[in-house]
């Protein structure tokens, strides 16, 4: 799953927490906004759980926008911060493994085996 994440938290020791826990989801973009990319379904129903048990619904406001595959190559950036280039690069001989089902795999991470 790709989700932007959209908050609106007055309090700043909320604010703080929810920005940390955001940060172990996905990639900060904005002051209050988040992209979460991979996201399983398993992972984003357990982010939503953390995120209700902090916010108070009265004073608080977090927006999920889910971004399916045709939406996201629709996505245009001007300036700000360019999203992390997930390709990962090896040594030779850093420990990879190859397998036919699932390609090339480096510490329990599936790699593209073409950069490998």
């Amino acid at each position: 799953m790709h989700i932007l994440i959209s908050y609106d938290i007055p309090e700043d020791k909320r604010r703080t927490k929810i920005h940390k826990m955001l940060k172990s989801y996905g990639q900060w973009m904005q002051y209050s906004v988040f992209e979460c990319t991979d996201l399983t379904e398993t992972q984003y129903a357990k982010l939503r759980s953390r995120l209700s048990k902090v916010i108070k619904p009265e004073e608080d406001s977090i927006l999920f926008f889910p971004l399916c595959a045709c939406c996201q190559r629709k996505i245009e950036r001007i300036g700000g911060v360019v999203p992390a280039d997930r390709t990962v690069f090896l040594p030779k001989n850093a420990g990879v493994s190859r397998c036919k089902n699932w390609g090339v795999r480096f510490f329990g991470y599936n790699v593209d085996a073409a950069k490998v």
